[in-house]
């Protein structure tokens, strides 16, 4: 650190009861799709964070019991000393780099399903238990009170012995402390009832806690700031009690909010630092370093937290997961390299589908053991060869970059004026702008590499690449949304699609005009369909939107946008049909079925938006025949996720010149067997 750099305060140490962070950039507990089945995933993926510069990296959601399990998520556990040793293995790569090591201890309460442990969910109330499973919890009694104090005092001790620096009581999130917090626990007890009653078993837990940490350990609170009323209008009178009630028991205060889909919201409904007015009174009514969350990006709006007050510490999930190394790039005055999360929550639906989350920015997240890779570090080039990437979309730019930045001699060569592709377009649409990081970030990397020459409006065929004469090329020309119907639900082409006027995707990016009326027919079910009815409504287009699922955007739920799309179109009085399928066409007419009954019926339809599927623009390579080390890459090659493509980029700069059976193999986490 030197006395230029302006983001000193960020770097300063922070004491936390009896223990003392390095600097206030400070990684929460985030899901990671790992869990304790990963241990040596898990253990690798915190290390890189406290490399990075993170001065307190915290666990996920860690189980203190079997009844708090919440398969088929991926958790933490402390249930035993298999979990110590595991825990302690991510304890102390953390402390190999001088940073904090955290435990967030948890219990799900009536939100747990408790499949994989059958045991019985219980709560303060007997309550439908998550994910429509059919099952309610118990109703505790004194009896299971005391069990329960008895477990996180147990896995507070398994939590010392593995060396952790700070132990949570964790009481927001809908899990069993905030269930006992409720207004709705109606509970005739000690229990519950009045406000000082609901908070007693916190208050409990954070005494207790207290005499098992003693002076080894910092003890923090998770908390909610809020009753979770409305976007943007904290309702927080009670919420000001707790704390006060709750007074200076913790050493520290994590802060956030009820609607997880508020806090954990994408950028294409909430903004950086969107929490501020719900956490800001906090800091007011304690002395006790205060850490809230909001995407922070920028180190601006960082700095501006701290030096107005809000917050002691910088708290970060998805900026961590994007960039790991964001606070040594502050220290070293390297704010330019940041990679900028883009907020598009692809690293929650990895731990929504049980897999270890990816990151569209980061690549390597994820893949620290299982492949070896590193963020900042890439290995160096094996040969002299030299590379053509056709084509400047998310995996032509990765390709370029990586294989840049191991010494290989790269051009790249693009048809269009600008680089990006598909992300220059898309992030044109509402609410997306912050995708373009994708793009900014590698094209800035580039533009340092000598070694990477940049030919714009350059479409090349196969005689042009035979002149050029490159060893490898690889070719990024991404795909185009098919005109046909054929997707998920129709293996062939729709009926008539030739004779109605049919646009895709690409036309409206491109800035075809649509007047009048629309049917979208979405049978893609990721972002696309809803952001386009979200689109031509904002330009006074009547939508209707179908779709065979059963909502809007469907695999969204995965993203936690899935409730806000549909809102928002809603309010944009756009029509929504789900369960309907486009069965046939023709000159302004389209047959619409329930896709459960075959039931029809036809409509007027003079414009149609068809989103279902894309075809891999992938006819230079038929073109180029031998002499080359030849590869698709990307949308190219199989088109997805902006993710993905990124991802496909990567993995070819890596594994270039790589060699042998096992290449593209990667190490597995495997059971202790008993025998």
């Amino acid at each position: 650190m030197t006395e230029k750099n302006r983001y000193a305060v960020l770097l300063e140490e922070i004491k936390i009861g009896p223990v003392v962070a390095p600097n206030r950039f400070y990684q929460v507990p985030h899901c990671t799709g790992m869990g304790y089945g990963s241990p040596n995933t898990l253990a690798a993926m915190r290390e890189v964070k406290a490399e990075g510069g993170w001065g307190v990296v915290c666990t996920e959601y860690c189980s203190i019991h079997p009844s708090s399990d919440d398969t088929p998520m991926p958790y933490a556990s402390l249930w035993d000393e298999g979990d110590v040793k595991a825990m302690g293995r991510l304890v102390d790569g953390v402390h190999r780099h001088g940073s904090l090591a955290g435990v967030q201890l948890w219990h799900g309460g009536s939100t747990s399903p408790n499949l994989y442990s059958r045991e019985i969910s219980m709560g303060p109330q007997s309550m439908p238990v998550e994910r429509m499973n059919p099952a309610q919890s118990r109703r505790m009694d004194k009896r299971d009170i005391r069990d329960l104090r008895s477990w996180h005092r147990a896995a507070a001790k398994r939590a010392v012995e593995a060396g952790f620096d700070l132990v949570y009581v964790y009481a927001t999130h809908g899990y069993l402390l905030s269930q006992f917090l409720s207004p709705e626990n109606t509970r005739s007890d000690e229990y519950g009832g009045c406000l000082e009653n609901r908070v007693r078993l916190v208050r409990e837990l954070l005494e207790e806690t207290r005499e098992v940490v003693g002076e080894q350990c910092a003890l923090a609170i998770r908390l909610s700031s809020d009753a979770g009323m409305e976007d943007g209008c904290p309702d927080s009178e009670e919420q000001r009690e707790v704390v006060a009630l709750l007074g200076d028991l913790p050493d520290l205060w994590d802060i956030n909010i009820t609607d997880y889909t508020y806090e954990m919201g994408s950028s294409r409904f909430v903004k950086e630092a969107a929490l501020e007015n719900y956490v800001s009174f906090v800091k007011g009514m304690t002395g006790k370093p205060v850490v809230g969350v909001g995407r922070f990006t920028s180190p601006d709006t960082m700095l501006r937290q701290v030096s107005e007050g809000i917050l002691d510490m910088i708290g970060c999930a998805r900026p961590s997961i994007a960039d790991p190394f964001l606070p040594t790039k502050v220290k070293e005055d390297r704010v330019e390299d940041i990679r900028e999360c883009i907020g598009c929550n692809i690293c929650y639906a990895g731990d929504s589908l049980s897999n270890p989350i990816s990151c569209t920015q980061n690549p390597t997240m994820g893949e620290e053991w299982r492949r070896g890779w590193h963020p900042e570090f890439i290995p160096r080039r094996k040969s002299e060869k030299r590379i053509l990437v056709v084509g400047a979309g998310p995996a032509g730019l990765e390709a370029a970059r990586a294989l840049g930045e191991r010494g290989y001699e790269v051009a790249l060569a693009e048809r269009e004026s600008e680089l990006g592709g598909r992300v220059r377009r898309e992030s044109r649409l509402p609410g997306l702008a912050e995708w373009s990081r994708v793009a900014d970030w590698r094209v800035g990397q580039i533009q340092k590499l000598e070694n990477v020459e940049v030919y714009l409006e350059s479409e090349v065929d196969g005689d042009q690449i035979r002149e050029f004469g490159p060893d490898c090329v690889a070719i990024a020309t991404g795909s185009h949304w098919r005109r046909n119907g054929i997707g998920r639900w129709h293996q062939g082409e729709i009926e008539g699609w030739r004779e109605a006027n049919v646009l895709t995707p690409d036309d409206l990016l491109a800035g075809v005009e649509i007047e009048g009326s629309v049917l979208i027919f979405d049978d893609d079910l990721y972002y696309m369909g809803g952001a386009m009815a979200e689109m031509l409504a904002l330009r006074d287009v009547k939508v209707t939107l179908i779709t065979p699922a059963a909502r809007v955007s469907e695999w969204t739920v995965h993203t936690e946008e899935q409730v806000r799309i549909q809102k928002r179109l809603i309010e944009l009085d756009v029509r929504i049909e789900a369960n309907s399928s486009l069965e046939s066409l023709a000159s302004g007419e389209a047959c619409i079925a329930c896709t459960f009954t075959g039931r029809e019926r036809r409509v007027e339809a003079p414009n149609i938006l068809m989103v279902t599927s894309r075809e891999p623009d992938d006819a230079l390579e038929s073109g180029l025949g031998e002499g080359f080390e030849l590869v698709r890459l990307g949308d190219c090659l199989a088109p997805g996720t902006i993710a993905a493509a990124v991802r496909s980029g990567h993995r070819y700069a890596r594994e270039l010149d790589e060699t042998g059976e096992d290449v593209g193999v990667f190490l597995r986490e495997r059971p202790e067997l008993l025998l």
